[in-house]
């Protein structure tokens, strides 16, 4: 029988037992992949699978790692797909087991079916001048087919709700529900990096794209904004082109709105968020800054940027990263004992993205040395990570040496006291928190002083400095307390 045909079946049981077909199904398709791709990749990524069961016309086999699994369909998926169907046919499919880091229970992962989101084709009324098409479209061609640049890995699926992010989750499913028809527009996500601010941007977007396939949804960062629209202008009409193309979203999503500084690119784009808002659309924006904060902005659209809801996302606490490293787990299919989660949860404190990072690290250092999630093992990893953070000064370190300066306990200096020593002492770490660490944001500082909000750090931030201009007292325990924390070399 020729394995070759794309209608190849097992129809013969006195030849083929029915428990092994799933491995000479496998195995024949072994012998085509190896005809097609180099021997040494062949070796790394397709000895390893070890087929499993097939039922009916599914196939399953077990890989190493998540990791494993998401690179091979990625480098390989079209291969796979085409060897599949040409050995079992038309209606092949496949089912991936994930073997964990730990001897348990593996998790089932179906192989990639599902495509990013997509939008409609929307119409354009374009000026049409022989040798200058637009940006987005070319000469005489009316219908415009919008990428939305949606990653379905940022979906609310994926997305652990805490604290630190509640209001934003919050917000962004109710506008997901209602885009344009809620207080929420526009929706201003600020804080620092790493806290989730394109990930739920993005959930939203493909939330709204679930429920309302028809609307038109696109997700651009301030600076290609910024760039597109510097292009458009050296051409002649080219402007009005780009202007109406971006008239034409029904959700505008724009990423690190920062980075939008000039003029002209401010001025296209107040006229931009004008149009969109008047007419119901929702418009979403993140930036690393709030924005009372964000400079060489016009007057005009700062004040549009807050018309509807600024939500800030603060550093996760412990329970938000715990939980965030046993759904991360939970994805990649590995098991790892709760005490080494909670170890790493403890150790890597700045932001979802290190504590990923770190994740995935002990993940496939436990993978390719065969080796189980320890916690010594997360001590090693994590040594690189934090280890210059101990070296310099740390939101804890200034908590300390603060609480020991003046005799009291963390507990009191994070609690909602009123009491004037404790209120000063309390303005004075976020102070020397907000001079002391660079990249520090005040919310970030707020989040981990007992929970304060960016104001509240600001107008310390303020009073302290007043003080120090008119207390000699006061401007000696800052004095005092710097020199313990950045030592003065003698």
């Amino acid at each position: 029988m020729n394995f070759f045909s794309p209608n190849f079946a097992f129809t013969n049981k006195t030849t083929m037992q029915i428990q092994d077909r799933h491995i000479d199904v496998w195995n024949n398709c072994l012998r085509i992949i190896e005809q097609l791709i180099e021997p040494q990749k062949f070796e790394t990524w397709f000895k390893p699978i070890r087929p499993v069961s097939m039922l009916d016309s599914t196939l399953t086999v077990e890989v190493p790692t998540d990791f494993f699994r998401e690179y091979l369909e990625g480098a390989y998926l079209d291969i796979i797909k085409k060897t599949l169907k040409r050995v079992i046919g038309a209606d092949a499919r496949l089912v991936y087991l994930v073997h964990p880091v730990k001897a348990e229970q593996p998790m089932r992962y179906p192989a990639s079916q599902g495509l990013p989101p997509v939008n409609r084709t929307v119409s354009v009324s374009t000026y049409n001048p022989a040798n200058n098409p637009g940006p987005l479209v070319y000469p005489g061609l009316q219908k415009v087919k919008v990428n939305p640049r949606l990653n379905p890995v940022y979906c609310f699926g994926n997305l652990v709700e805490g604290e630190c992010n509640k209001m934003g989750v919050t917000a962004g499913l109710n506008i997901s529900a209602a885009p344009g028809k809620t207080p929420f527009n526009p929706l201003f996500l600020f804080g620092g990096p790493g806290l989730g601010k394109t990930h739920i941007a993005q959930a939203i977007g493909i939330a709204i794209k679930e429920k309302y396939p028809e609307l038109v949804v696109l997700y651009v960062t301030g600076n290609e904004f910024k760039t597109q629209y510097m292009d458009a202008v050296n051409v002649r009409n080219k402007l009005t082109d780009f202007l109406a193309y971006y008239m034409k979203m029904d959700v505008l999503i724009v990423d690190d709105i920062q980075d939008l500084i000039g003029q002209g690119s401010q001025n296209a784009f107040f006229n931009i968020f004008n149009h969109l808002h008047q007419t119901g659309k929702q418009l979403i924006f993140t930036s690393d800054r709030a924005p009372v904060d964000l400079q060489n902005f016009e007057e005009r659209l700062l004040s549009r940027f807050k018309w509807g809801l600024s939500a800030e996302l603060t550093r996760p606490d412990y329970a938000t990263r715990l939980a965030m490293l046993k759904a991360r787990a939970f994805r990649e299919g590995v098991a790892i004992d709760d005490k080494v989660l909670e170890c790493l949860a403890t150790r890597v404190k700045s932001n979802f993205r290190e504590l990923e990072g770190a994740l995935i690290s002990l993940i496939a250092h436990a993978t390719l040395t065969h080796r189980e999630a320890t916690i010594d093992l997360v001590l090693n990893i994590t040594e690189k990570i934090v280890g210059t953070e101990k070296e310099g000064v740390t939101i804890d370190r200034v908590q300390s040496v603060v609480c020991e300066y003046f005799n009291i306990t963390r507990d009191t200096l994070l609690s909602k006291s009123r009491k004037r020593q404790i209120v000063q002492a309390r303005q004075i770490a976020m102070y020397l928190s907000r001079n002391l660490i660079d990249n520090c944001s005040l919310a970030t500082i707020g989040a981990e002083l007992g929970g304060k909000d960016h104001a509240t750090v600001l107008h310390a931030c303020t009073t302290v400095s007043d003080l120090m201009s008119t207390d000699k007292s006061f401007k000696q325990y800052i004095t005092d307390i710097s020199k313990m924390l950045v030592p003065v070399d003698k």
